[in-house]
């Protein structure tokens, strides 16, 4: 298993940022899912928003760790719970793993496009959100810039690809 706490570049208590966990609703199977949002504490005018797709082990330490990087670059950033309905990050990966084979992917790449929603919605936002994404998140993160035209980037860190059909949907620029 990864050695999380010891490597974090961002700690939680970090000053340059806020932290805080909220809930947002998804539509689609989970009523509300909780996220870890981070927000920089200096900056001035409009962000640009990061949505963070974790992988099958949840919303773990190295995923909050993420988001909190990420708010330090001066981006408005969520990382959604997909676990959420059944249970969250409880400090096991394979806890997380088992929980994650329950879920309907359907549903939780709803949950991961009404963290887009959030963002983009949300009052510092210029309305600009990148996502980015690992192991199972990589293939959300790809399907979200399959399904929204107007996703200013996205970082699939492996990950399933879409289907070649629906590559040509893409007009997001993409780093992978």
């Amino acid at each position: 298993m990864p050695d999380y706490q010891n490597n974090l570049q961002v700690k939680p208590d970090e000053p340059r940022i806020k932290a805080e966990y909220i809930y947002y609703s998804s539509p689609k199977g989970g009523g509300k899912i909780k996220a870890l949002l981070a927000l920089p504490t200096n900056t001035k005018g409009k962000l640009g928003g990061a949505a963070v797709m974790h992988e099958n082990r949840g919303l773990n330490p190295f995923i909050k760790n993420v988001c909190r990087r990420a708010a330090v670059a001066g981006f408005i950033s969520k990382a959604p719970d997909a676990l959420t309905p059944l249970d969250s990050y409880r400090g096991t990966g394979d806890k997380a793993q088992t929980l994650q084979s329950k879920r309907d992917k359907k549903e939780v790449a709803e949950h991961f496009i009404a963290a887009y929603d959030y963002l983009k919605k949300h009052k510092d936002c210029n309305g600009k959100i990148g996502v980015v994404g690992f192991c199972y998140g990589g293939g959300i993160a790809n399907q979200t810039a399959v399904s929204l035209p107007n996703l200013a980037a996205s970082v699939p860190l492996y990950g399933g690809q879409p289907p070649a059909k629906d590559v040509r949907n893409i007009k997001a620029p993409l780093l992978v």
